[in-house]
């Protein structure tokens, strides 16, 4: 296990917003338990991705450990040429690449996600839903946001999807911040 200062950066470079990478994106298939170990490779090389982390904790055995964990296990976002993507295979981290046909929908997604994260707000996943009430954050740091709104029996979330892996993840939010989009 990793010490907290030994994680990789959710996103590479990490002074620039996820919408100024230049290049096609991907979606790396990690093999089990190598996202973190591949986006060090990728820093390494410098290559641009997006890997949400979120704090997990647990107890076992009367001991508390916290791990950051990968919002979507198994999966790495990244950016980059043809020539990077061929290093990024070469890493021997990837199982599978998955080709992006709708380029500027992931990024729109994923950009949510960074958003949310550069809030501060508590991500966590959450199993993706097809059907729901569709809305829009209209105030406060999260606003502009589109999601699904999901009630559970002590809060409100608001679910941000990312359709092309079937994955989603939730914040919780006040329902008197968003509105319906018709």
């Amino acid at each position: 296990m990793l010490k907290a200062n030994e994680n990789p950066p959710v996103i590479w470079p990490e002074e620039k917003s996820i919408r100024d990478f230049t290049g096609l994106w991907w979606v790396a298939h990690t093999k089990s338990r190598n996202e973190k170990a591949l986006a060090h490779n990728m820093m390494h090389k410098n290559i641009a991705y997006f890997l949400p982390m979120i704090w997990k904790i647990r107890y076992q055995r009367g001991r508390t450990t916290r791990s950051l964990l990968p919002l979507f296990s198994g999966y790495m976002f990244f950016c980059g040429n043809e020539n990077q993507r061929i290093e990024t295979l070469r890493t021997n981290r990837v199982a599978n690449l998955i080709e992006v046909n709708d380029q500027r929908k992931l990024l729109e997604e994923l950009s949510q996600i960074e958003q949310a994260f550069r809030a501060g707000a508590d991500l966590s996943p959450h199993r993706y839903i097809r059907a729901g009430q569709h809305c829009r954050v209209i105030a406060g740091p999260l606003a502009g946001l589109q999601g699904i709104v999901v009630k559970t029996k002590s809060a409100v979330r608001l679910l941000l999807q990312i359709n092309m892996l079937g994955q989603a993840a939730s914040v919780e939010i006040s329902s008197c911040l968003i509105e319906p989009l018709d």
